[in-house]
């Protein structure tokens, strides 16, 4: 489990610890702080290192990270720890387009 502090390659993500499906990499995102938490188990132990280091329970979001995916595939907005119905998400997947694309810009800005 690591939060990212530098960019990394998208292949780079290939060889991360953790590894799903030979191509998919779970990832948590701090829309606030702009971070991104990656290669973990569980979206849940990426979102307990990120609020152990100062984020705030509303500002992160899990999301999967296919590798070897272009374009809208490439991030996949899913997750158990996006079920908020006190903020109007209702399932696992994160329902406002803009805050998607809030995920996706910082997603870009760490993996290249």
């Amino acid at each position: 489990m690591k939060i990212l502090h530098d960019p990394i390659k998208k292949e780079d993500l290939a060889t991360s610890e953790v590894v799903f499906d030979e191509a998919m990499v779970k990832g948590v995102v701090d829309v606030e702080r702009g971070l991104l938490a990656i290669d973990a188990d569980l979206h849940a132990d990426l979102e307990r290192m990120l609020l152990e280091d100062g984020s705030r329970q509303d500002d992160v979001w899990g999301i999967n990270l296919w590798f070897e995916d272009d374009g809208e595939d490439f991030v996949e907005f899913d997750s158990m720890i996006n079920v908020r119905p006190r903020q109007g998400n209702r399932s696992r997947s994160v329902e406002d387009p803009a805050l998607c694309q809030q995920i996706t810009e910082i997603v870009q800005k760490w993996i290249q």
